[in-house]
């Protein structure tokens, strides 16, 4: 069995950790298995991130991890590999609250293909949500897990800040925490006037399955059709590398609780977030080794209906991140 702890060993293999702003230019990550099932046109990989030179784009000092570089061109070259058409690249924790890298991204690849997420905070000027607005940004990121933000009543606040911000555009409110914040918090999701997006199967572990608790919670968001739920990062949620099978019942009751509230994502390029012991922040932290290709290829085995694939790849990021129909 291949573990998360086999994982950071074989990334911290295959790449030196530098330390300081120092950086070894190699590739970023990218698949080596083919995707073996007919990708829709108009498919949409809704979640990556790009990092490009940081001499350009400054990480914020505050970070909890210096990730290797990762381009647009790179990204576009996962896309071509993966048959996708469209991608969402989600501003990260490295950049604070500068929203730079993930717009320059988003122009290389186009507004044809990129869409983005941002992260403010109450000193984002209205000019500047008016500007991201046209490029193309189409919500705004609260991670409370990097943060680590585990107080409900903290949790809300931040959540409800970010609501009232956006409520008035369109946007949608993306967040990144655990079960057991949605459980303590679901009337209030629930009441929310904007949709709200859960990274990474709501943060639930793939090993407690989906009777563990504040599942149910999340679920009952999803029927309601309050909330969108990202099937991403499988390795964030089960140690079963390479094919994660614990995860298979998580994704399966989600698509079965609303299919039309379910979007996919890479979670490309992979970057080490986890604090590891004796590993500074400014120290690299090498991408995880994950095959792209061989995680997509999951998809059919969590929902076999080719219709309900192309709502989760094509027709459900169309309508959440104002992508022309297909």
């Amino acid at each position: 069995m291949v573990t998360r702890r086999d994982l950071l060993k074989a990334g911290a293999a295959a790449g030196a950790v530098a330390s300081g702003l120092t950086r070894a230019f190699a590739a970023a990550p990218m698949p080596s298995t083919a995707v073996d099932f007919d990708v829709p046109r108009g498919a949409c990989d809704c979640h990556v991130h790009v990092f490009p030179d940081p001499a350009q784009f400054p990480f914020t000092p505050n970070r909890v991890y210096t990730p290797p570089p990762a381009s647009a061109k790179e990204l576009l070259g996962l896309q071509e590999f993966l048959h996708l058409d469209r991608v969402v690249i989600v501003t990260p924790s490295v950049y604070g609250t500068d929203n730079s890298a993930t717009l320059a991204g988003m122009r290389e690849l186009g507004p044809e293909r990129a869409r983005g997420i941002a992260v403010i905070d109450d000193k984002t000027s209205a000019a500047a949500l008016d500007d991201m607005q046209k490029a193309g940004i189409r919500g705004v990121r609260v991670n409370l897990e990097t943060a680590g933000e585990f107080d409900p009543a903290a949790s809300a606040k931040k959540l409800l800040a970010a609501v009232d911000r956006v409520k008035d555009r369109g946007w949608h409110v993306q967040v990144y925490t655990r079960l057991s914040i949605i459980a303590a918090l679901s009337d209030q999701l629930g009441a929310q006037p904007v949709p709200l997006v859960f990274d990474h199967f709501g943060g639930a572990r793939a090993e407690l399955g989906p009777e563990q608790p504040g599942f149910s919670a999340l679920i009952a968001l999803v029927k309601s059709d309050k909330a969108y739920v990202k099937i991403s990062g499988s390795y964030r949620a089960s140690d079963k590398a390479p094919d994660y099978p614990d995860v298979a019942p998580l994704a399966k009751a989600l698509i079965a609780a609303n299919a039309e509230r379910i979007v996919w994502g890479t979670d490309w390029p992979h970057p080490d977030a986890a604090r590891v012991p004796g590993r500074k922040p400014e120290d690299i932290a090498p991408a995880l080794p994950i095959d792209d290709g061989r995680v997509m290829n999951l998809l059919p085995t969590w929902t076999a209906d080719a219709d309900t694939r192309r709502k989760i790849l094509v027709e459900n990021p169309a309508r959440l991140y104002g992508f022309a129909p297909v």
